[in-house]
């Protein structure tokens, strides 16, 4: 039985020395996946992972509002953080248009909005750039991986007012309150959950949500389900099905099937 981690970082460093391996792995499992770009080069290495595979592997292209070049270089915290903030990127819409064409790209992610306090400062220059990002979407007609931190009212206000009717996508990793998770349902939004759900109490939240509107994935390296150890991958996301399949009084089989239709109908694998 196939099951489809929605959001997985093989493309990430962490996996740089054996990231072949963890893609096989995967896919001898039964595991395909969707390797998210967060700025252009980790987007860029997901769709060259993607274009060696058939079937299984897809790409995501985006850029993370913690990557943006901010022009602050004076910010509280250790010298790696400014230097980070210091040679940030600006968003190119042609350049990463161009990457978005390849077939094997199935969605624009992960873009959206963090407020943890060290970006929250330039939340104005976030805005205007996921909105940006929201028009490449629209016009290749792609759906969008929405990362969101600590900003769901300014996220659902956002989408209000970009007209989100056709605005088709997801929102990774929500943690929000369940008033937010049916604002994001009211627009035909999908909930993503991963190994949050088993630090974070949201059950009540899971069992209210419509499994037809849930996807499962493992934001691997991070987010190590407790069943496991060290750096989590994508193989790992049977561990989320099985804890929403439980709390939903589902079996782990129709869970993942569909969780599996749902992601194969958003990004139209």
């Amino acid at each position: 039985m196939t099951i489809i981690d929605t959001h997985a970082h093989v493309n990430f460093n962490a996996y740089r020395e054996d990231s072949s391996d963890v893609l096989q792995r995967s896919l001898d499992n039964g595991v395909w996946m969707i390797n998210v770009g967060s700025q252009y080069s980790t987007s860029k290495r997901a769709v060259e992972m993607a274009q060696k595979h058939q079937q299984g592997v897809y790409a995501a292209v985006g850029l993370h509002p913690i990557h943006l070049q901010t022009g602050l270089v004076e910010i509280k915290g250790d010298p790696e953080e400014i230097q980070f903030q210091a040679h940030g990127e600006s968003f190119d819409y042609e350049k990463y248009k161009d990457l978005a064409k390849s077939s094997r790209v199935v969605a624009i992610g992960e873009i959206g909005l963090d407020y943890k306090p060290e970006y929250i400062s330039f939340k104005t220059k976030q805005e205007a750039v996921l909105r940006q990002q929201i028009d490449l979407a629209k016009e290749l007609k792609l759906p969008i991986i929405f990362h969101c931190r600590m900003a769901h009212d300014d996220l659902i206000k956002l989408l209000g007012e970009n007209n989100s009717d056709d605005t088709t996508g997801v929102i990774h990793c929500f943690t929000g309150s369940w008033k937010q998770a049916q604002s994001y349902l009211g627009m035909g939004l999908h909930l993503g959950f991963n190994g949050i759900i088993f630090k974070l109490n949201l059950d009540e939240i899971i069992k209210k949500t419509p499994v037809d509107k849930m996807l499962v994935e493992t934001d691997c390296p991070y987010l190590t389900p407790p069943q496991e150890s060290g750096r989590n991958e994508p193989i790992f996301v049977k561990h989320v099905a099985q804890k929403i399949a439980e709390i939903k009084g589902l079996s782990v089989e129709e869970l993942i099937k569909i969780t599996t239709q749902n992601a194969k109908k958003l990004f139209k694998i």
